[in-house]
This record gives structure tokens, sequence and C-alpha cells, in this order.
């Protein structure tokens, strides 16, 4: 009896169903959560760390051009509010003498006293200026309460006071040569830095 071979594929077929199974995206999936307080960062200055929900409370899908349109958008607006943020700055300073004289009049103001007019988004290139900012801990702190967190806890202050503190010393004492009983790094268990 004569056994039975598969059928030879040409390498130019295999070629053309290897090109077929190529990953094409076509949609943007984006999910949504409510701002908590986080006790999962460290922000460079302050308490009152953002956070997420553990879950999401919205889903919403974009194409791919829907969503550059949509971040070009959501870009423009942190910019704009950087902006103003950046003129209200220099407001202060110039009622205050760059900071040496109080002001009165400088204390009472807001970015509501900041004009759309004073502020010029569209001729700036939103991609070469957009970055992530640092925001103050009284800005953290509105952002929660808006988001309907009520009580903000205090604790977490110190908290991350410690571990910046921690962070600014790294390593130990050690001078030419490691002492295991005064090492602080080989009295945790690493190797002496």
């Amino acid at each position: 009896p004569s056994a039975h071979l598969p059928a030879a594929t040409s390498i130019l077929k295999r070629q053309k169903q290897l090109r077929r199974k190529n990953v094409r995206f076509d949609q943007v999936t984006v999910y949504y959560f409510a701002r908590r307080q986080g006790f999962t960062s460290v922000p460079s200055q302050g308490g009152s760390s953002l956070g997420m929900a553990q879950r999401h409370n919205s889903v919403r899908r974009y194409t791919l051009c829907e969503f550059a349109q949509e971040q070009e958008v959501n870009h423009r607006e942190i910019l704009r509010e950087h902006l103003k943020e950046e003129k209200l700055h220099a407001k202060k300073m110039k009622l205050t003498k760059n900071g040496t004289v109080e002001s009165e009049e400088a204390e009472g103001l807001t970015l509501e006293d900041v004009s759309d007019d004073d502020i010029d988004v569209e001729n700036v290139e939103v991609d070469d200026y957009f970055f992530l900012q640092p925001l103050p801990t009284k800005r953290r702190r509105a952002l929660l309460r808006a988001s309907g967190v009520h009580r903000i806890d205090a604790e977490e202050k110190q908290e991350l006071r410690a571990i910046r503190l921690s962070r600014e010393e790294c390593g130990c004492d050690c001078r030419l040569y490691c002492d295991p009983e005064a090492c602080a790094c080989s009295q945790a268990g690493i190797k002496c830095q």
C-alpha cells in the first residue's frame, strides 16, 4: 500500500497567508476611573497623592482618528490651564515685586482673574509643549474634593515625608572597608553600598 503524502504548498502561498495575519489596530478602548486618594505614589511634596477607584465607572470606544482628536482637545485644555497658572503666577510676582513685598491684591487673585484673551493656546504646538506637570498639594486636594472624596487621610502626609527622607539616605557609612557589625547594608541583608 502507498503512503499518503500531504500536498506540497507553494512558498508564495505561505507568504500570502503570513501577511494576512498582521495585527491591525482600528479601535481604542478607554476605561474611566473615579479619582481617589492614592496611597500608591509619592509626590515630590506634601500629601494627598492621587489614585483611582478599584473598578472603572465607564468605558468608551474610539476609532484611532477619533481618539487622536480627543487627545488633542484634552491636551489643549490642560495646556490652557497650565498657561493660565503661569500667567497668574506672573501677575502675582509683578504685584509683589518678585515676592519681596506683601500684597493683598496678589493674595486674592485666582485663575478666574486670568482672562482667556491673555492666553494664546492656538499658536503653541501642543505635542512640543505637553508633558505631565507635577501638581501642588493644594491642587491635588481640590481635585480629590471635586471628585467626591470627602475625607482626605491626613496621615498619608507623614508617611510620604518619611518615604521621601528614606530615599535621600541610600547606602551606609562604611569607608575603605565594611564592618558587618556596624554596616547598615549588611544588617539589612544586602551587599555593602
